[in-house]
């Protein structure tokens, strides 16, 4: 489960979840006591809670906060299981629009509701709001917790480097890094090798693999790109070289991947197990 893919309106949404939970221990019904004889009144009734009212809580209530689970596990799971068929991203915007409706009715047919009621009503409709206007509201869109900063290259010999996944990783032998007797520095993902190009030719066998885990810049690429770190906003799609229609893989925000070659607007990125695809949407991107 990656919780960096949740979105501003995935927020919204377990928000609403939230305040529907607080609201099912507030009072449904305003109760008084209107036969008071001087200083002989009667105690009030205790107003009921949703939790005293079954169908009313599994209705609203319970309902609602199922309807947040399923959404938000459809935005965090990789490859989120189907129910009958259907994602349940569906499932879970449906169950959230049935969560207004019945809250709407029962406060009709109420007669007297109180802040249980309509703070029900108004959290069912914040949930519903941001489970329908998330996949159409670029604002609602935005990556809820944002990538990363890229973390600057430590100097050699001044601390543990950062792994692959972040710029200016590097892998050294150790013992033989850079300042040691037959050192040699390690090139940074992206720079050229003695004998080799980002036009794809071939490097003398002893050459040491350019960038993490050996990644080089593929055959094809144009002569002024250089590779570079980047994370995308929102989930989006990787699809194989092959022009495949089905995606290989899901990139992820707050990860860095690495861009090894441009194809017109699209990308060349590979993950961290080493998989290579096209990314062909990258508005938004940032770079490393």
């Amino acid at each position: 489960m990656n919780i960096r893919s949740l979105t501003r309106g995935d927020g919204v949404v377990i928000g609403a979840a939230v305040l529907l939970f607080i609201a099912s221990f507030l009072p449904l019904y305003s109760t008084s006591a209107s036969n008071c004889v001087g200083k002989f009144c009667p105690a009030p009734a205790a107003s009921p809670i949703a939790w005293d009212a079954l169908p009313l809580l599994m209705s609203v209530y319970l309902a609602g906060v199922i309807a947040a689970v399923l959404i938000v596990l459809a935005r965090a799971l990789p490859e989120p299981p189907k129910v009958v068929g259907l994602e349940l991203n569906q499932v879970g915007v449906t169950l959230s629009a049935f969560v207004v409706w019945t809250a709407f009715w029962w406060i009709v047919n109420g007669g007297g509701p109180s802040i249980g009621l309509i703070l029900g009503l108004l959290a069912s409709l914040a949930l519903a709001g941001g489970a329908i206007a998330t996949p159409l509201v670029p604002a609602l869109k935005a990556a809820l917790i944002g990538a990363p900063k890229p973390q600057a290259a430590a100097p050699y010999g001044a601390g543990p480097q950062p792994g692959y996944g972040y710029p200016g990783a590097q892998q050294q032998p150790q013992g033989h890094g850079y300042g040691y007797p037959g050192g040699q520095q390690q090139p940074q993902p992206g720079q050229p090798q003695q004998g080799q190009s980002f036009g794809g030719q071939q490097a003398p066998a002893d050459a040491t693999a350019g960038g993490p885990q050996g990644a080089s810049p593929a055959a094809g690429a144009p002569a002024d790109f250089a590779p570079f770190w980047f994370a995308v906003p929102v989930a989006r799609p990787l699809y194989g070289e092959d022009g495949s229609p089905s995606p290989i893989a899901e990139l992820a925000p707050g990860t860095w991947y690495l861009a090894v070659e441009q194809r017109g607007q699209a990308l060349i990125a590979q993950t961290q197990d080493g998989r290579r695809g096209v990314l062909q949407d990258t508005t938004g991107i940032q770079r490393g």
